[in-house]
């Protein structure tokens, strides 16, 4: 058990899978959660969750493509707890599929500015939030694809590999003030952005073993590793990225 109670945080992309997990599990440690979504309903029916275990919890809808959504989420959080200890940046998207050469521009301009600048903008106001508390630990949901290629995702593959990038240099900026910036890269995890894949077994098999442990991953095992991140027991963490992919970049 994580002592977080009096701590506060931000999970963007928290209408479902990942960022759902991980809201739950910091409510449940003790956090009050700012639950952040364009999914209006999926983004209630987390702080519902939140609130039906005991937890505390406050929705609000940002698009994390926009900055100024982001600068209005922090003062929301700021507004409604007073501080911001924890962020978790998890929002993105998928995209289109298509080689490099064909790759539609609008795509690219799409997950870039969702899955990468996205990320920046969280940070840009998250940063100067937490140190007016003295600091605070930031994890961005990078992916197994910010390491290695995806023939087909080459947007998707650029902005997670940029999201590493962001995290180191955010972690050597702010090591010292007391903020500590870390990288997750999940594999393949059973969510809502994947589930199509259920009614299609082939291509699910094929993903599956791609993964050596023989199964897709689930949001509660990115989310325990976010919560170790987010504690004081990860407090000589920082500047870090870790694979939760069940094997993939093992091989």
């Amino acid at each position: 058990m994580y002592e977080f109670n009096g701590k506060a945080a931000i999970v963007t992309g928290a209408a479902s899978g990942i960022g759902r997990a991980v809201a739950l599990h910091y409510a449940r440690h003790g956090a009050k959660v700012v639950v952040s979504d364009v999914n209006d309903a999926g983004g209630a029916e987390t702080v519902e969750m939140i609130r039906a275990a005991g937890g505390v919890a406050e929705y609000f809808r940002a698009d994390v493509s926009r900055p100024a959504d982001n600068e209005r989420l922090v003062n929301f959080a700021l507004e409604k707890f007073g501080r911001l200890d924890f962020a978790c940046n998890n929002a993105g998207i998928g995209g289109e599929q298509n080689p490099t050469g064909a790759y539609s521009i609008e795509a690219w301009d799409k997950v870039i500015a969702i899955n990468l600048s996205g990320v920046f903008y969280g940070m840009r106001f998250e940063i100067p939030a937490m140190l007016k508390t003295g600091g605070g630990s930031i994890v961005n949901i990078a992916s197994i694809l910010g390491q290695v290629a995806f023939a087909g995702a080459p947007a998707y593959v650029a902005a997670k590999h940029g999201v590493v990038g962001l995290t180191r240099n955010a972690a050597v900026e702010y090591g010292k003030q007391g903020i500590r910036v870390n990288a997750i890269g999940p594999a393949f995890i059973h969510t809502p952005m994947i589930s199509a894949l259920d009614e299609n077994p082939e291509i699910r098999n094929m993903l599956i073993g791609l993964h050596p442990i023989g199964r897709l991953g689930e949001p509660d095992e990115v989310a325990e590793l976010v919560m170790w991140l987010s504690s004081d027991k990860a407090s000589f963490v920082t500047g870090a990225y870790y694979p939760v992919d069940g094997g993939y970049l093992a091989q």
